[in-house]
């Protein structure tokens, strides 16, 4: 076997074997190849062949092979044979590992320990676990679009580019930003155009398709602002009708009521390079067969103002719009007296808010950004800031030989915090070597200088944690309260240090409590809900305000670490919690879809920080999760729920909305309920041989109504979780 293995390429140390009967399961790490072998060395089948030895040909960081779209064609691993003998449990020191009594036959037992060994065989070499984060075909289309805009195009990579691009496409010829959703206009026009640039003509079919959806839906001058801009770059719109974003802004002082510490992270990190182009209005000039004047449905005027007022004459958005009009004509004088000290000091922002690693923000629209405010400020293609911004983006994508796609963003810590916490749920042992790796990675994560949030929080002592592999400017309250609940029980060799980093990190989200008695993500009295009327924010998504899930997640925290509800921030936190309840009885998702996750992170939160779980309040929180459970069993939840309340709730049964519910339901007290009943078996009988389940359904959330994720994690450490809570609340007798 093994003489097969080297003959093959394949690094038999890097390789792993599952013993069941006569049969080996080999996986090798390096090419992600499963062979089955029999014990005299002879190859059964192939059941999980696909070339990946190059996978991440752009990255330095090894994504999880199993937890990405490009394996959507790849066979399920067959249940292994039945043994005569109780089934050796493998990667499991047997001197750690204590087996559960009966779960040679048990149901739930059989389930947990198939999904525990999955994510035993995906943890990657350095400890941590990391999932794709999937999002929309605008975040690739924008990629090609840079390569375009900085003269270094890669034949090779755009090829891969339009080809995922290709089939991400619909029958019906547009692109979506969720699975199955509707056609969305600025990310069908986003695609279209990048394909142009790959050279592919106007009469490909694919283009024709698009092209009628896209004339049919009012063609550019109805699309979105970052839209209009990556198409004003290019000379496809004109830069006035792009709205205004002065350079100006970034002088105003942090007192001043719209200064740019108002606006969200991901805003910031995102407008302030942006002002640089809309200062300076570059225009790469297209060679005519990558124009895109035929998606428009009139031919465009100089100055084509595309807002759309609200009725009557007084509202904000109406106010902002004329607002924007005066600044047109201000940005027009040759006299700004204001602009070259403005854009000193956003090019001085820009390169102290770069990453050791490159990065900026940790997500791909300021990355993009500050690269091409850098090229517009006359740095070269291989200055080494440009050069290690590029790498960065190089490190969001995902390759194989024939596609290749940009991520939004990645999110190992939090994927690796959550699988911890759902590995320690199915009893795997607070000792075990592959926990403490994980933790001690995570540890290693720790955010220890001061990022923007200091210029609302000066007093603070730097801790938490972030997203990402490295984004040390914003650490955000629900990755930090992840990773301090999963590793505070862990046993680590250096218990200290574990325990002053947890005291750093509760210090600091505490700290980030915002007035009203409610946590955002990444800022504190994020509020200035006007920004949102501006015509730039037609994303709706200027600012970070408090939000219930993220408060939920806070109490969750506390409770873990001993506070009591009479606590003075738990107090204000519970009134919060209580006021932004929905008259129906659940509670707004803000980052995850929807209605479903929001009420159960509140419920998490409530009854960990000790909150009386009979109340009314609760009750009406609990009828209405039972009210929405599906005939099959499960919960589902469609993204079109942020768009229509009819729909809260409502949607096809999905692994981890179900697994969501069936969390809320037990911490409401609920664990012996018919409901719960019947969800555990919907994630029993659906569950694949190889320990995963499918889901399709987009069910995280960046942006509420115009930019959802799907966590490739998701869909298998939730219902790990909800299954390992549900077997220690009852110990199995229910399964």
């Amino acid at each position: 076997m093994n003489g097969y293995l080297e003959s093959s390429g394949i690094d038999c140390t890097s390789a792993s074997s599952n013993y069941a009967s006569k049969n080996v399961y080999i996986i090798c790490r390096l090419c992600y190849k499963t062979f089955v072998y029999h014990q005299n060395g002879d190859v059964i089948s192939n059941i999980r062949f696909q070339e990946k030895a190059d996978y991440m040909k752009s990255s330095k960081y090894p994504i999880s092979h199993a937890l990405t779209s490009f394996t959507n064609a790849v066979a399920m691993q067959p249940e292994p044979p039945p043994s005569k003998g109780p089934a050796k449990i493998h990667r499991l020191p047997s001197s750690i590992w204590k087996k559960m009594e009966g779960s040679a036959g048990n149901p739930l037992d059989k389930a947990i320990g198939l999904t525990r060994d999955f994510f035993f065989r995906e943890q990657l070499p350095d400890g941590y676990w990391w999932a794709e984060l999937e999002s929309n075909v605008t975040i690739t289309s924008e990629y090609i679009m840079l390569f375009h805009f900085l003269g270094m195009v890669d034949k090779e990579k755009e090829r891969k580019m339009a080809n995922y691009l290709l089939r991400q496409q619909t029958t019906e010829g547009y692109w979506t930003v969720w699975h199955n959703g509707p056609g969305d206009l600025s990310t069908t026009i986003e695609a279209y155009f990048a394909l142009k640039l790959a050279g592919y003509p106007a009469d490909h079919i694919a283009l024709r398709k698009a092209r009628d959806f896209i004339l049919e839906n009012g063609g550019i001058l109805k699309s979105r602002v970052f839209t209009k801009t990556f198409l004003a770059m290019f000379g496809e719109f004109s830069w006035l009708g792009v709205p205004s974003m002065p350079i100006e802004l970034m002088l105003l002082p942090d007192w001043a009521y719209l200064n740019v510490y108002e606006f969200s992270s991901w805003a910031r990190a995102t407008i302030i390079p942006m002002s640089v182009l809309m200062a300076n209005r570059p225009v790469y000039k297209l060679p005519p067969h990558a124009r895109v004047q035929e998606l428009y449905v009139r031919p465009p005027r100089p100055t084509d103002y595309t807002f759309t007022k609200e009725d009557g004459i007084f509202s904000l958005k109406n106010f902002f719009i004329g607002v924007d009009h005066l600044l047109k004509i201000y940005e027009s004088s040759p006299i700004r007296p204001f602009k070259k000290q403005a854009t000193e000091k956003v090019e001085q922002w820009i390169l102290e808010h770069q990453e050791k690693t490159g990065d900026w923000g940790g997500i791909q629209p300021a990355m993009l950004n500050a690269i091409l405010a850098l090229h517009c400020l006359g740095y070269a293609n291989d200055h080494p800031a440009v050069a290690k911004g590029m790498e960065a983006l190089a490190n969001f994508t995902i390759e194989d030989n024939d596609s290749l796609l940009l991520q939004s963003c990645v999110s190992p810590v939090w994927d690796t915090a959550l699988v911890l916490q759902a590995m320690q749920e199915a009893s795997v042992p607070q000792d075990h070597p592959s926990l403490i790796k994980a933790s001690q990675w995570l540890l290693d994560r720790e955010v220890r200088i001061r990022g923007d949030w200091k210029i609302k929080s000066p007093e603070l002592e730097p801790g938490g944690w972030a997203f990402e592999f490295q984004n040390d400017w914003y650490p955000d309250v629900d990755d930090s309260a992840a990773v301090i609940i999963a590793i505070k029980d862990i046993k680590v060799k250096n218990t200290k240090a574990r325990q002053d980093a947890i005291r750093r990190g509760i210090d600091w989200c505490l700290g980030m409590q915002s007035e009203n008695g409610g946590w955002g993500a990444f800022d504190k009295d994020n509020t200035k809900h006007l920004l949102n009327k501006i015509p730039f924010a037609d994303l709706e998504a200027l600012i970070d305000p408090p939000t219930a899930d993220l408060t939920g997640r806070m109490l969750e925290l506390m409770g873990n670490l001993g506070y009591s509800k009479d606590h003075l921030q738990a107090v204000s936190a519970l009134e919060f919690i209580k006021n932004e309840q929905e008259p129906e009885g659940p509670w707004f998702g803000r980052w995850g879809v929807n209605y479903i996750y929001g009420t159960w992170y509140v419920l998490i939160g409530l009854e960990a920080i000790g909150e009386d779980m009979t109340l009314p309040y609760i009750k009406k929180a609990v009828n209405w999760i039972k009210s929405h459970q599906n005939l099959d069993g499960g919960w589902g939840e469609v993204c079109d729920s942020y768009w229509d309340r009819s729909l809260m709730g409502c949607g096809p049964s999905t692994a981890s909305q179900t697994s969501w519910a069936l969390m809320a339901l037990m911490a409401a007290g609920e664990v012996g309920c018919q409901a719960v009943e019947r969800g555990i078996q919907y994630l029993l009988a659906t569950q694949n041989h190889d320990g995963t389940w499918n889901e399709d359904a987009f069910t995280g959330t960046g942006f509420p109504k115009f930019f959802m994720i799907k966590y490739h994690i998701y869909r298998n450490c939730f219902p790990l979780t909800a299954l390992g809570r549900y077997r220690r609340l009852t110990a199995g007798v229910h399964a």
